[in-house]
């Protein structure tokens, strides 16, 4: 009879978790809160995980949604199945680059009858609500959306089309702690108000503290004289709370390519900084002026600006570090604002926030790492910059793939560099070819000359959750790494305490590093033009007949500077060429070149100059005394004179 009534008990016990565990709720109206809230952003999420589905080349190919062969799990009679997942979770982001007017069909909860049909292109387009722009929009080639998808038992869509290309939907699973409504059409209308409200705040391009936090908070402000080799302390509290807002102007003042001023932010006793980054990285600039101005964190022309709550248990240090250590660096004068309250960190439900800077040559063969080591804690974004090191393959090495594992499980696997930045198509005419960004997302530049390019993502309500570790990674290159690449990334996440350190920056690794050769790719891009004999062909110019052939090179992206000039030349039926140049300074006379006739490549000197006006191009004039030269060059080099 005792062991029946401990029986008993212990299942009453049990049942009434259950019930206890199951009152969370999650709803539309829940998760269209996690869009404009940010003071959920510190919060752990516990009984949750992050995952994707995704077009990716699971042979570890690079056919990730080219052919489509990747893009689907399995055929029905109503089209292709690209999601089924059972149980309780929510679709929190979907992108693709290649959007059509074919129909998808979300099935709830296992009913045979759709619960939300919609034309594909229509999910990003701002027609049919709740898919409003710009929580679901189209920037630099790719189409997002952050609308959530609730479902209480499961989700399968089904695109009714024949053939489906790139894409990624990325969801969160729930277990028995909460209690998720599944979305209905009518969520629309009933939430509207709460839908207007993150329509508005991701609309509003006037980046304040007050539009995430209506409570004044408390505010410290300075005004800072930084001289080279010294450092100034922006904020330092005494007791528990959380920094809402950091703020610094001049904007300009972080422009350059030498990135001498750290940001340093500690938390609490911990034996070294949280947050050690250089300023200009952290608040987005690129390859030396400001890109970014993304919804919490970036730089108007006026400041710099970090909205991103960072609560804590006892105490909190900013600081500022001018490095020293180059000739003619000039004081810099800043005015910072540092808003704060007295609300301090929630141990059991809330991490610290950290930064890890990494500037690296990852080895072939190896992936990028973002982020990686044991702890519990949230990843919520990744600012990457990379230089191609190797100019023979322009920047390739954004044909890589991100992957996530948590806990020792893949959970994410991506498409492409660009995609996992909500973009598509690199170096493609109305894609990832410009400075161009989002609130959560965007491109930080592009320069196909210059072999660099570099994305911003944040994770709100798509934040990954790790319990024990984390491991999140970008390839770089098409397959197993093989393009050479210098990255700097910042990753930035919340925890229990930091996954990993950053090295201290120095001065090597937070030079801007200016390539000394300028490549101009014949089948990429706009800045090569061709007239008369000088003709595109399959890729690669080539020169048709004798005389009446110019070749126009912008060179609004090249640094000053004096520079020879040399024909990738793929193959010559001539010996025979003279050629003429005319740039910002001087028309040059005509000049012979040497050819070598035949198949083989090799490198053509055709002459020098001059980059002082990067508004005026630089003019080839060619002639031959041969009627079919056969002349054909896939790349123009600008090789700077030392």
């Amino acid at each position: 009879m005792k062991r029946f009534a401990a029986i008993y008990l212990l299942t009453m016990v049990l049942m009434s978790t259950v019930d206890l565990r199951a009152q969370v709720p999650v709803s539309f109206a829940t998760e269209l809160e996690r869009l404009s809230n940010l003071q959920l952003l510190p919060r752990y999420m516990e009984g949750t995980v992050v995952k994707q589905v995704s077009s990716y080349d699971t042979t570890g190919g690079n056919d990730d949604g080219f052919g489509g062969k990747y893009s689907y799990l399995r055929k029905e009679a109503g089209g292709l199945v690209i999601f089924d997942h059972e149980g309780q979770g929510v679709i929190e982001r979907i992108w693709t680059p290649t959007p059509t007017d074919d129909t998808l069909d979300f099935y709830f909860d296992g009913d045979t009858r759709p619960g939300l049909s919609i034309r594909f292109r229509d999910l990003f387009n701002g027609t049919v609500a709740p898919f409003l722009k710009p929580l679901a929009d189209h920037k630099v080639g790719g189409f997002y959306s952050y609308i959530p998808i609730p479902y209480q038992k499961g989700c399968k869509i089904v695109f009714r089309g024949k053939k489906i290309l790139f894409h990624q939907i990325q969801y969160r699973t729930y277990d028995g702690l909460y209690k998720v409504r599944t979305f209905k059409k009518e969520d629309a209308g009933r939430e509207r108000q709460r839908l207007q409200k993150a329509v508005a705040l991701w609309a509003d391009p006037d980046r304040d503290v007050r539009n995430f936090y209506p409570a004044a908070p408390a505010v410290i402000t300075k005004k800072l004289l930084l001289r080279p080799g010294s450092s100034a302390v922006v904020a330092a509290l005494q007791q528990g709370g959380r920094i809402l807002g950091l703020e610094l102007k001049p904007a300009a003042a972080f422009n350059g390519i030498w990135k001498q001023l750290d940001l340093k932010i500690t938390w609490d006793d911990e034996p070294g900084p949280a947050v050690w980054v250089p300023v200009a990285d952290f608040f987005g600039f690129a390859y030396g002026s400001r890109s970014m101005e993304s919804l919490f964190l970036g730089a108007t022309g006026a400041k710099v600006y970090s909205y991103i709550p960072m609560p804590f248990d006892r105490k909190a240090k900013i600081e500022l570090v001018y490095r020293n250590g180059y000739k003619d660096l000039q004081p810099v004068e800043l005015f910072a604002t540092v808003s704060y309250t007295y609300e301090k960190r929630n141990a059991a439900k809330e991490g610290r926030f950290y930064a890890l800077w990494k500037n690296e040559h990852p080895p072939l063969g190896a992936p990028y790492v973002f982020l990686e080591g044991q702890g519990k804690g949230h990843y919520i974004g990744t600012l990457l910059q990379g230089q191609a090191t190797d100019f023979t393959n322009f920047t390739e090495f954004f044909e890589g793939d991100d992957a996530t594992t948590i806990d020792g499980s893949m959970t994410l696997h991506g498409t492409g560099s660009e995609d996992y930045f909500n973009g598509g198509w690199y170096a493609q005419p109305g894609g990832w070819v410009e400075r161009l960004g989002a609130p959560l997302s965007g491109c930080l530049d592009y320069s196909l000359p210059l072999g660099r390019t570099g994305g911003y993502r944040f994770f709100l309500t798509d934040k990954m959750p790790f319990r024990k570790s984390i491991l999140h990674t970008i390839e770089h290159g098409p397959v197993r790494n093989n393009r050479l690449v210098q990255y700097t990334s910042v990753a930035l996440y919340y925890a229990t305490g930091p996954i990993a350190r950053s090295v201290a920056p120095d001065n090597e690794r937070t030079r801007v590093w200016v390539p000394d050769t300028v490549t101009f790719y014949t089948r990429l891009m706009r800045h090569l033009t061709y007239n008369g004999n000088l003709q595109l062909q399959q890729g690669a110019a080539a020169l048709t007949g004798k005389d009446n052939a110019v070749l126009n090179i912008n060179v609004s992206e090249v640094p000053r500077g004096k520079y020879r000039i040399f024909l990738h030349q793929v193959k010559a039926a001539t010996n025979q060429l003279e050629v003429r140049i005319a740039d910002a300074v001087r028309v040059q006379d005509w000049r012979s070149v040497a050819v070598i006739g035949g198949n083989q490549p090799v490198s053509l000197l055709i002459g020098e100059v001059e980059i002082t006006d990067a508004s005026i191009p630089v003019s080839v004039l060619f002639r031959s005394g041969d009627p079919q030269p056969g002349l054909v060059f896939d790349r123009v080099m600008f090789a700077k004179e030392k």
